[in-house]
């Protein structure tokens, strides 16, 4: 199988992962970035900490690689349309015109109504492939009381409110 091959069955093979939406907010002291982003998962609960993948080409790439401390914004469904926001055309400052947008004590922005806004100091990275892994350690962690996450599957936007069926109850 060619490279090409692999990478067209590769996108179709995580058409397939769900994935909860995040956007990435980072500011490099003046400046202010947002991303949607679904590239991010837990790494460690000693020390509590996680990991986001960032193309190279994106806005807050350059301040995420001098050092930037960044939060993930854990999306709810009512907050489609940041997402939208954050993955099209508009870039920049334009990005923060709609949303709750607060900044921490450490200069970190972060969406005050998101599901959860987990505020990062960026403790590592390294570069793969058209991309860079930022190994942020957890700072603080606001979290909402109600839980309508917004998931990515099959290039469209979903949620995963309601659990499913528990295969106990039904025996």
């Amino acid at each position: 199988m060619n490279d090409n091959n692999l990478k067209a069955d590769m996108l179709q093979a995580m058409r397939r992962l769900a994935k909860s939406v995040t956007i990435i907010s980072t500011s490099n002291g003046t400046e202010r970035f947002a991303m949607a982003a679904t590239a991010v998962d837990s790494l460690s609960t000693e020390p509590p900490s996680l990991l986001i993948c960032v193309n190279k080409t994106a806005s807050p790439h350059a301040a995420l690689e001098a050092g930037a401390d960044f939060c993930v914004n854990i999306l709810g469904l009512e907050q489609q349309d940041l997402a939208h926001l954050c993955s099209g055309a508009i870039k920049g400052e334009a990005r923060f015109g709609r949303g709750n947008w607060l900044t921490s004590a450490e200069g970190i922005p972060y969406l005050g109504d998101a599901q959860s806004a987990i505020l990062c100091r960026q403790d590592g990275q390294f570069s793969y492939g058209t991309h860079t892994v930022f190994i942020g350690r957890i700072l603080q962690i606001h979290t909402s009381a109600t839980i309508t996450p917004l998931v990515y599957l099959d290039g469209h936007y979903t949620t995963t409110a309601a659990p499913a069926p528990s295969l106990a109850a039904a025996g």
